[in-house]
Order: structure tokens, then sequence, then C-alpha cells
């Protein structure tokens, strides 16, 4: 928010009363207002853009020289997770500001379901220190299904209509169709709290078509981010609401999504980019939003298109375009400037009148900040895990039995539903893995009740050990996939004894692990350590034939109880889009 002194003093700047802070000199400026490029210099003072005139001739305390280079709005990242990066909102700067990305829209429902309002604060702590800026979209589904699910958490309505009022919190985070669809009193009301202080809510539409998609439009969803496929685009357009392009690790959407829109010859107006859940490696290797906006290019979108929606796009739906999302004046001066505005790989970085990043690397290191300890210790077994914890329970002593199976989709976070027909030996149902159908489990990890849900998935391709990992969307419980009971076992409670992380098991050793101490998702040590780790850790899982490019990412995402067609908790098999518990054999 902007004081009067600050007012003030920008205008006497404009009028040359007062020296500006910064002036970047000899730029192509892209300004997505207008929809033109063309050559000017801009004029920055406390934090703010005073002028980007031409011909205006002011002073400044500095001057940088642009050498004809595109200056480019500060890119915004629509919806993500950090926890999906398995760094903390400090080590994640490194990778994501040289890419160019200034502003990142959180849902924070992770942590929030591990640790609810506590964990919350303790992530907002390092808010003041990061040389980009966090916005909150506050976590709507903690948790995310209610009765189905154990989390170490909750945030009711209360709760929520508090946290909205903080002045980082942008938007109500995303809410599934069942919340809406089942009329769940609620979810209603954490809606129209929203809605009641001009704020807008975020949508989880997946899979969601006709008169579904138009009730769950017309209780005031804004947005969906998870469209997979051009009709599901079209048909959320056509009901207003926006459509969020997303491109994740495991959920791979730009290729499709931006095609249908050359097809279609849509306007992009109501279209932005997210990544939700990428990896940091990816991130740094491939790029951020810069990677989604080359990306739209190189497909064909015309370059102000592709930047409109990474920029000012994004900022008009949150409400925040008179304070980011272009360079004109009076924004906050969030500028990129790059050699070809086809392929944003910045050279500088500016956050808030203040270079930040310089040919991929930070000015300066932002480190970890001291992170309470008791967020570091919310691993707990009720229960001994022994491979016992993991039989699956046949109807009869020997033979066969029919069961439901979670089919993945290859790049992306749903799945199909088929039934396969399994072999029992004294009454218990094993892992096949000729055909890849292994055991997967959820184990609860709070200490509250021991569960162990079971469940069977085809996909991962493992042809020997397990792997486990902590961050089980949304509940975030502990989640291993094996070929045994016993390697199954020993990732479980490698994972425990780690107090959150991963791990890859083959015949009772661990072959590696990482452990994540902040609330079981995230690590405090730099970006370089933690993705090196995970480089390792995903090569020991290719060891055992999984041939996934993000194999980790899959696990976290494979139990998912919002996203169809089957999730798995810790009370067992979930009908996604009937909202219920089913047994594991087909009755």
């Amino acid at each position: 928010m902007r004081t009067y002194e600050e007012i003030r003093n920008t205008i006497k700047a404009g009028l040359g009363i007062h020296k500006c802070d910064l002036k970047i000199e000899n730029v192509k400026l892209v300004n997505v207002f207008s929809g033109e490029v063309y050559e000017t210099n801009i004029y920055i003072k406390n934090k703010r853009i005073v002028s980007i005139e031409p011909q205006a001739d002011l002073e400044a305390e500095e001057i940088i020289d642009g050498h004809g280079q595109y200056a480019v709005p500060g890119l915004i990242d629509a919806h993500m997770h950090f926890e999906s990066t398995m760094l903390s909102p400090e080590a994640l700067a490194s990778v994501v500001v040289p890419q160019g990305t200034t502003t990142l829209c959180a849902d924070l429902m992770e942590i929030a379901n591990v640790a609810g309002e506590k964990g919350l604060k303790a992530m907002l702590e390092s808010i003041d220190r990061l040389p980009y800026r966090m916005l909150i979209e506050v976590s709507s589904r903690v948790p995310t299904a209610p009765g189905l699910e154990t989390t170490g958490a909750v945030l009711g309505a209360n709760e929520v209509a508090e946290i909205m009022d903080w002045p980082e919190s942008v938007s109500l985070g995303e809410l599934d169709p069942s919340k809406i669809l089942f009329v769940k009193d609620e979810y209603i009301h954490k809606v129209a709290d929203t809605l009641a202080r001009r704020k807008i809510v975020n949508g989880h539409a997946i899979g969601r078509l006709g008169q579904e998609l138009n009730v769950y439009a017309s209780s005031g969803i804004s947005d969906d981010h998870e469209c997979v496929n051009v009709r599901e685009m079209l048909e959320r357009l056509k009901v207003g609401m926006k459509v969020f392009i997303r491109e994740g690790s495991s959920e791979r959407n730009v290729d499709e999504l931006v095609k249908g829109i050359l097809d279609h010859h849509l306007r992009t107006d109501n279209i932005m980019f997210c990544t939700d859940d990428k990896h940091a490696r990816e991130i740094q290797t491939e790029g951020h939003i810069n990677y989604n906006v080359s990306r739209a290019i190189e497909l064909g979108l015309d370059p102000m298109d592709a930047i409109q929606m990474a920029t000012v796009n994004a900022a008009k739906h949150f409400r925040l375009e008179d304070e980011i999302g272009s360079i004109t004046p009076g924004r906050l001066a969030d500028i990129l400037l790059v050699d070809d505005w086809r392929n944003l790989k910045p050279n500088v970085v500016i956050f808030e009148g203040e270079v930040v990043a310089e040919n991929g690397k930070l000015r300066e290191e932002c480190p970890v900040g001291n992170y309470p300890e008791w967020i570091k210790h919310t691993v707990t077994l009720k229960h001994e895990i022994t491979p016992e914890s993991f039989q699956a329970a046949a109807s009869c002593e020997a033979g066969e039995v029919e069961i439901h199976v979670i089919d993945m989709i290859p790049r992306q976070i749903i799945n199909t539903h088929s039934t396969e027909k399994m072999k029992v030996e004294q009454g218990r149902i094993t892992s096949d893995t000729e055909r890849d159908i292994l055991k997967l489990a959820v184990v609860e990890r709070y200490g509250k009740n021991g569960n162990v849900g079971i469940g069977f998935v085809r996909g991962f391709r493992l042809k020997q050990g397990a792997m486990a990992y902590s961050m089980s969307h949304d509940h975030h419980n502990i989640v291993v996939v094996g070929t045994n009971d016993a390697d199954m076992s020993a990732a479980v409670n490698e994972v425990a004894r780690l107090n959150g992380g991963l791990c890859v098991v083959c015949g009772g050793r661990v072959l590696g692990s990482m452990e994540l101490p902040i609330g079981g998702l995230m690590s405090e040590k730099p970006a370089e350590e933690v993705m090196s780790q995970l480089d390792e850790l995903n090569e020991k899982a290719r060891s055992l034939g999984c041939e996934m490019d993000a194999p980790f990412m899959s696990l976290s995402f494979v139990s998912l109880p919002t996203v169809p067609d089957l999730g798995l908790t810790d009370k067992g098999l979930v009908d996604v889009l009937a909202h219920k518990l089913i047994d594991l054999e087909v009755r």
C-alpha cells in the first residue's frame, strides 16, 4: 500500500524536484497495457515506476544501460505450492528469481494440512528477506477430503476468514467441486466470506463439465488450473472462469492447451500461466514461468499475448494490476532485461527497484531462517510398522480376486480406474511386477490412529524394492509403493526416522534418502544441495526399474483423493467423483 509521503515523493521525482533512485536507459519497453514495444528509458523512485516517457529527462542516483535489451515486466506464477519444490521460500529464491519470476501466488495447503495456522505463520516469517513477492492463496481445504483422510490440522471457516485478512492474502485457495456440488455449508461460508472481501476464489475443477461445471462456477469460483485438454479449457472460458495453463513436473499442459488457443483462435485475456508443482532442478534447467512463455511463443502464440498471460493478465485477475504486472507509472518496479522477448532468459532481474539477479544468479544469496523446532517433529507413528502392516487381505484363502487398480497417466496427475484379477496366496493379495501392478500404501503419520490404507497402482514399473515419501497430497501422510512388503516397511521406517523425507529401499537396505524436516515437506538446506540429493534419489529409483521423469512427484500425487478417478488415503481407497471410500475388491 502506498503512503501519502511515497506518493508525494514519486510525484516530485517525476517533476524533477527530487532525483530518481534509478534510471534504466536504452531499452525496448514491452508495454503489456498498450500492446506496444518501443524504445525508451525507465525511471524509478521508492521502488515504483516514475516515468516511461521517451522524452523525459530526469536525474537519477544510479543509471543502468540497457544496451537495447527488452524490458519485460516481472513474471507472475498464478498458482504454486512451495512444498512441492522441497525447498524453503528462502532457498527457492536462487532457483526462480534468476528465471524472472518476481511474484509467487502460493497456496500453502501442504504445510497447513500438517501444522495449521501455526505452520502458515512459520512460513511467512521469511517474507521480508525474500527477493521476490510471496502472495497467499488461503488454503480452503484443510483437510481436503474430510471424513476420508487423517490430517495434522484443520482450518475451519473462522480460521480461514481470519487468515484472509492478512495483508499477504489475495484469494481463497483451490476449492474442489465436491465441496460445492455436495452443498457443504462450511465451504460455502468460506466462499461467501472471501467474496465479501472482494477477493477471488481459486478453483480445482478437474473432470467437471456441463451442468456440474455451471453449478460450480455459479458459486463464485473464479478460475481453474486443472485443464488437461482443450475441451476443458473451452468449457471453463464459456462459463466465465479464467484458465491457468499449468506446466509442472508431473502435469504438463502447455503444449496441448496453447495449440488449442491457436486452433480455436481464442483471445488470451482470461488465460494465464502457473506451475502448480515443479521440482527445483527442472526449474533450474528448463525454466519457470519464463519456460511457459517461451514455449508458447515457440508453438506459435504471439509474443505479446504470451507475456501478457504471464504478467498483466494474472495481476488483473488477482485485482493487483495497480501494483504489479506491468512497467507503467505507479507500479512496483519488477523488471527483466532480456536479449530476445521471444526467448525469456533474463540477463538482469529487478525486484521493487533493486537488481536482485544477474546472468542466471542471485546477487546475494537468501539465507534460510531458523524455523521453530516443533515444525521439525511432525512425524509420529502410532504403531510399529512391519511387513505385516501392508497385508492386503483377500475374501478367499487362495485363487483369484478382482480388485480396483489406479492406472497412472504419464506426465499428468489424473488417473484412470481399471479392475484386474489378482492372485491370492494365504489369504493375501500380492504385487504383480510382470503386469506392473504394485502395492501402494498410505501410512498415517500424525500419531492419531495408526491407519494404513492399501491399494494397487499401475505405472511405476518397479521391478524390485520400494519408494516412500512423507508428502502425499493433500493429507501428507507417508505414501509408499513397492514390490514387496518388507521393503515397503523399511522405506516407511526410514522416512519416520528422518522426521519426514523420501527414500529408496531394495532388499531391506536403504539405497538413498533425504530429510525434509520442515513439516516433513521441505529442506533447510540450500537449493543446490537439495537438487543434487534428489537427482541421486531419482537415479536410485530408475535403477529399480522406474522410468518416470519425476518419480517422487508422481508418488506424491498418486494417492490424491480429489483427482479422478481413484485416490488412496490412510482410510482406504477413494472413488473421487463419488467422494466416498470403496473396498479394494470389486463387489
